[in-house]
């Protein structure tokens, strides 16, 4: 059986942005601190290159504001171009309206930097969960043809337990549909593990990824994998003071074996694209 592909996604967003330092760094400190998006960016884009890879950017709406050119270069690079939202601000802590606004807002925005339309969305954090499937309708009132938000696990702070593992269509609360592609896991005497990059990727044994997407593909399961630029960037201002000692465990652990890391996952598995994949099953 040939191993179906796999979809290599992105999420852009700044070092700054993360989710760990919510609430934590001040209006003032925030803004005095250096952007290091766009070479974190281009460092990924050449190492996917080097492995003849397309993948797809998930780009957060401040990021596309200031630096458009970058969006511009990554579609230029022929990498799929989807909407990560506005302001990195989890929906269920946006509300409904908000997030209605940023599913537009952002979608509108990216379109006119590359003319390209955007069918794709990831809420930031994984933020769709039992307690606000809403956002289904939403992202499906916006427009889009596809998300890729839940994590089929069941977590505290993310996840949907048992939530089906393969790309699907997902009944939103109105009782339409919209295509989801849930981030990949393992299952290990019926328990599910999270191995679909991020924190893990850094954090875990380079095994336990490999282990993960044979897991899937040897399922007749296409994975997703996916990261953020600043973690292929160990020089980036250091923060811990301001993350909490469990946020900077998780934030800073890793960043300079992630590059490499990378180079052996593209050689071992097929990535593409998330838009192809879905087009490939009939699914968009």
């Amino acid at each position: 059986m040939v191993s179906p592909q796999n979809a290599f996604s992105i999420d852009v967003e700044d070092y700054f942005d993360v989710s760990v330092f919510d609430g934590r760094l001040s209006g003032e400190l925030r803004a005095g601190l250096p952007s290091r998006v766009e070479g974190s960016v281009r460092a990924i884009i050449a190492l996917l290159e080097e492995a003849n890879v397309s993948a797809t950017f998930f780009c957060l709406g401040s990021v596309a504001k200031s630096k458009p050119s970058l969006i511009r270069e990554i579609h230029a690079h022929g990498h799929e171009i989807a909407s990560h939202g506005v302001t990195h601000t989890k929906l269920d802590h946006l509300g409904e309206d908000a997030t209605r606004r940023e599913l537009r807002d952002s979608k509108a925005l990216l379109e006119d930097i590359t003319g390209a339309v955007v069918c794709g969305f990831r809420a930031p954090s994984f933020s769709i969960t039992h307690r606000n499937l809403w956002a289904l309708d939403a992202i499906l009132d916006a427009g889009y043809l596809y998300d890729s938000s839940i994590f089929p696990i069941g977590r505290p702070d993310y996840g949907i337990a048992g939530f089906p593992l393969s790309p699907h269509r997902a009944t939103a609360p109105s009782g339409r549909s919209i295509v989801e592609f849930p981030l990949t896991v393992a299952t290990v005497a019926g328990v599910r593990l999270p191995v679909a990059g991020g924190g893990y990727f850094r954090l875990l044994p380079y095994g336990v990824t490999r282990w993960g997407f044979h897991n899937a593909n040897s399922a007749g399961r296409p994975g997703m994998f996916y990261m953020h630029p600043w973690e292929v960037d160990p020089g980036q201002p250091d923060l811990r003071a301001h993350a909490g000692r469990l946020g900077a465990f998780r934030h800073y652990t890793g960043l300079t074996r992630t590059a490499g890391r990378l180079r052996s996952l593209v050689r071992e598995f097929s990535f593409t694209r998330t838009d192809r994949i879905l087009e490939s099953m009939g699914l968009i």
